[in-house]
């Protein structure tokens, strides 16, 4: 069977080369595998259906969801507004405000491409309108959107759970202090870009003005309060917080902010429904696929392989976070996570790699493949807001690269900082 499976490999990458959909060849490759081993193709559905049935998995479309009602509703705007009154008086200070406005719309979102997709467009804006060039604040604002996935909630980090039988409360607590440190070295680097460039900055808005502008943002910034501390409570399970967030951004539109047009409602749920589509083709195909790359025993044979060739748990890290680094030039995240978890996973826990720091070296790489070129989603969607071409941008992003690669090294080679606060709360 190991034959048949990685002949059909072969051809499968070659078709995917040409630019067929991922969730069509996953699925065709599948139903190639029973064919010709025999296997009655009826299987192929109920892989395909059981993967479709996961509690877990649910919370994708109302993280989305909520991450658009968020978007419509105006909160987005506050945020934004208190980021700045916080640190807009630094030297670059709408530089540190893109970045702490990230972090606080990343424990709402859960996306990337949310991030700067909703907030981006305002940040973008402001410091355009400030003196910015376009180039910075596109930077900046595609560097500090790849830690909206890392603080939870996170949408990649769903599916990394599920698709590799790992705890997601865990993961969650896993993305805290790494994406603390991904935002703390950004705005490190903004310090020493300013002082060179001489970034503007503005006056300390005195104690009145910033406690106006928290005020303002009050409830949206107990999203993510509410959020994390009824995970770590056992008041609800991650999906069940989904839920829960998706709630509150609508009864802060409708009721606490009123900036939310109930009439918009129908078509968020539509672009929710698209989303979700494209990401459940995809989970449901690679689970298929997955299936049968586990009954012809390569991801068994490839573990061992892996180790005896590697030898050692950390170069295997180095060559982990080579090889997912250049893939996620060319692929778009999910589709490298389904792909590739079955395959790494497994070598991982042969090596005694724990499970959860694994997950976030691997949801970390790939989130910086989102800002490099040729295929960075992130910088599609900043390079557009910007007004610039993706080759400007592709060349603007580069230095900003430097510090997530610092944590990524950082994660890699301390596994405390990753695994702390999980054992802190789930005493794992």
């Amino acid at each position: 069977m190991i034959e048949t499976m990685s002949t059909i490999m072969a051809v499968w990458f070659v078709v995917l080369l040409l630019g067929v959909p991922l969730y069509v060849t996953m699925g065709l490759a599948a139903f190639a595998f029973v064919w010709m081993s025999g296997v009655s193709p009826g299987i192929i559905a109920q892989k395909i259906a059981q993967a479709a049935n996961s509690f877990p998995l649910l919370a994708a479309p109302l993280f989305i969801l909520m991450g658009n009602i968020m978007n419509s509703g105006g909160i987005t705007d506050r945020i934004f507004s208190f980021a700045t009154a916080c640190v807009g008086w630094m030297r670059g200070g709408l530089c540190h405000a893109n970045i702490l406005a990230s972090v606080i719309f990343a424990g709402m979102s859960g996306s990337a491409v949310a991030d700067a997709g909703g907030v981006g467009t305002l940040e973008i804006k402001a410091m355009k309108d400030e003196g910015y060039d376009a180039e910075t604040a596109a930077s900046i604002t595609a560097a500090s959107a790849t830690i909206g996935p890392i603080i939870p909630p996170s949408l990649p980090m769903v599916i990394y759970g599920v698709s590799a039988d790992v705890s997601i409360g865990g993961l969650f607590l896993a993305g805290v202090v790494p994406g603390l440190l991904m935002a703390g070295a950004l705005m490190a680097m903004v310090s020493v870009v300013a002082r060179r460039r001489n970034l503007p900055r503005h006056a300390f808005p005195g104690l009145g003005d910033l406690w106006r502008a928290y005020r303002r943002a009050h409830w949206a910034l107990m999203t993510p309060v509410i959020l994390f501390g009824g995970m770590i409570a056992g008041i609800f399970t991650p999906t069940e917080a989904a839920g829960v967030a998706t709630v509150y951004a609508l009864v802060l539109g409708l009721f606490v902010y009123r900036e939310f047009d109930l009439r918009n409602l129908p078509k968020l749920i539509v672009d929710t429904v698209e989303t979700t589509g494209v990401v459940l083709a995809l989970v449901m195909a690679a689970s298929a696929m997955g299936w049968c790359l586990s009954l012809s025993r390569i991801p068994q044979t490839a573990g061992p392989a892996i180790v005896a060739l590697v030898g050692d748990p950390w170069v295997f890290l180095v060559v982990v976070n080579l090889l997912l680094l250049v893939v996620g030039c060319f692929m778009e995240a999910l589709a490298a996570m389904l792909i590739l978890i079955p395959i790494l996973t497994p070598a991982a826990g042969q090596f005694g790699i724990d499970p959860i720091q694994f997950g976030l070296i691997f949801v970390l790489n790939l989130m910086i493949g989102t800002i490099t070129p040729p295929v960075g989603v992130v910088l599609f969607v900043t390079s557009k807001i910007a007004g610039i071409s993706f080759a400007a941008m592709s060349r603007a992003i580069i230095p900003w690269l430097t510090p997530l690669v610092g944590v990524l090294i950082a994660i890699t080679f301390w596994p405390p900082l990753t695994l702390w606060l999980p054992k802190l709360v789930m005493g794992r």
